[in-house]
């Protein structure tokens, strides 16, 4: 008996140690809000965007026209000589190309949320590491012997410099950029003018 309590004891404490592993709570978690995340795509592509591209479709192609796209392999009709779909063996274009559509749109969506995101934590870690490199000057300022607000004010001081500092070495790097590509330009043209007197030559002799 004491044997068989021991056992159990033993397995639940390793089931324990098993759905409190980090990378099982970050699967569930990743599971539902993967599910969330997937209603919001669904109901964003099939409730807004799709029925805007069917409504520009039905103007283009008519009324309907994608659930009307068959390709017949073998005619069949019902019981009184109409074509029936359902007796019949067809290419159903129009499925397909819905199908494609509802791809394209959730690619689409996923693509613009997931560049967002990406946007929202570079600027959340680059305001992470202008706000540590802050409080480091800050501090160094303050052993210096300066109180709180002239470090800060100092710190202020010395990024707009250095700022400026920053965007004068980018104009430089355009106005030389800019001035190479002419220079380049001015070469090309007057490497193209010789060769346009070299074959004036050469016809003038021939």
């Amino acid at each position: 008996m004491a044997k068989k309590k021991g056992f159990m004891k033993k397995f639940f404490g390793e089931f324990k140690t098993f759905i409190t592993r980090g990378n099982v709570l970050d699967m569930a978690v990743g599971v539902i809000v993967g599910g969330a995340f997937t209603a919001i795509v669904n109901a964003l592509s099939d409730h807004v965007l799709r029925p805007l591209i069917n409504w520009v479709l039905a103007l283009i192609l008519g009324r309907d026209a994608l659930s009307d796209i068959y390709t017949f392999l073998v005619r069949g009709y019902d019981e009184n000589g109409v074509l029936s779909l359902e007796n019949s063996i067809y290419i159903d274009w129009g499925a397909f190309i819905n199908a494609i559509i509802n791809f394209l749109l959730i690619a689409f969506v996923l693509f613009c949320i997931v560049k967002a995101i990406n946007k929202f934590s570079e600027a959340k870690d680059r305001a992470v590491d202008e706000y540590l490199v802050e409080k480091k000057a800050i501090e160094k300022y303050r052993g210096e012997g300066l109180s709180k607000a002239e470090a800060k004010k100092r710190y202020a001081e010395e990024l707009k410099k250095e700022r400026e500092a920053q965007a004068e070495a980018e104009r430089i790097a355009a106005e030389a950029a800019e001035k190479q590509a002419a220079e380049e330009a001015e070469r090309k043209a007057e490497t193209n003018r010789l060769l346009q007197e070299i074959c004036d030559l050469l016809k003038r002799e021939a």
